[in-house]
């Protein structure tokens, strides 16, 4: 298997968080030009009350540098330790599925309890690439044989 196949499901995680940061960016001009928010709130996020729907997308983007950086380690220390498995790339592909589900639900309609349920599953695929990892480390020899 081509150890380089690891890094794409990292670069579309990348191109999700910018497009979400882009996102934020217009919603937050048209918070300001449609629906009168000052734009000295972005001071120091205070002094207005900004809409549901801009505070809805800085939430995610947020959101994006929270558990995903634990996606960037764990893809990287794959990539870095040549351990790139079918395993591996398949459980890398259904977390990157499951943030833009994740994505697409919070984004959208916002329903908590779907939100919740994908949420859930990336966590648990995120565990299983972690879990993984740490197996096959396990099941190497370590140090000289003596």
């Amino acid at each position: 298997m081509q150890q380089t196949w690891i890094l794409y499901p990292l670069f579309v995680m990348v191109v999700l968080s910018i497009a979400v940061g882009l996102r934020m960016l217009q919603l937050r001009f048209r918070a300001v030009a449609q629906d009168g928010l000052v734009p000295a709130y972005f001071q120091l996020n205070r002094g207005g009350k900004p809409p549901d729907y801009m505070l809805q997308a800085e939430q995610h983007f947020t959101n994006l540098y929270e558990t995903p950086v634990l996606f960037y380690t764990v893809v990287i220390l794959i990539y870095v330790l040549n351990m790139t498995s079918l395993a591996t790339l398949l459980l890398a592909w259904a977390y990157v599925a499951s943030r833009l589900l994740h994505a697409y639900v919070h984004m959208g309609q916002n329903r908590l309890v779907n939100r919740r349920r994908v949420f859930l599953s990336s966590i648990v695929l995120l565990t299983l690439l972690w879990s993984d990892v740490l197996m096959n480390l396990l099941g190497q020899t370590t140090g000289p044989n003596l």
